[in-house]
């Protein structure tokens, strides 16, 4: 069940923009937290396929870590240098880790889309070259907000 934004609906994104949005943003940050509850955040490159975030994370990483005993995570795409300019999305909820890990490139038909989309985005290639470092992570989010200040009213 996805959680409906209540606060800044004059700002918020439509389905389409936000899509679209996702789609052309290269980084986005990732908040992991710790078992102490302290929070961790790094950036990643990801893609959007129209329900969830893929994200491919080295597997020797603290967020890896992290994430092995505590499934939570938030992740904000967001751009913009002046004020009446920012604009961005977060995402919320629980990831789930999806093929081998690391990765090798056994067949895996859930990946073979995020696979395609990461290979075109980052790499201009057709299909995924594998590392045996990284692994892929999706989150389907619970929880989604955005914003966009260029819908506010400029001065005058």
């Amino acid at each position: 069940m996805t959680v409906a934004q209540r606060r800044g609906r004059r700002i918020m994104m439509t389905d389409a923009e936000r899509d679209a949005y996702l789609t052309e943003q290269r980084t986005c940050r990732v908040a992991t937290v710790s078992p102490e509850g302290m929070p961790h955040v790094g950036a990643l490159w990801f893609v959007w396929d129209g329900t969830s975030v893929w994200l491919y994370s080295l597997t020797r990483s603290l967020r890896w870590a992290q994430l092995r005993r505590d499934p939570r995570i938030g992740v904000v795409v967001d751009d913009g240098v002046e004020y009446g300019e920012l604009r961005g999305v977060e995402l919320s909820g629980e990831v789930s880790f999806v093929g081998e890990s690391p990765r090798t490139g056994e067949d895996c038909a859930e990946l073979e889309r995020p696979e395609r989309l990461f290979a075109a985005k980052y790499f201009g290639l057709d299909s995924m070259p594998h590392d045996e470092r990284h692994a892929w992570l999706r989150l389907t989010p619970q929880a989604v907000r955005s914003w966009d200040f260029r819908k506010l009213p400029g001065p005058g």
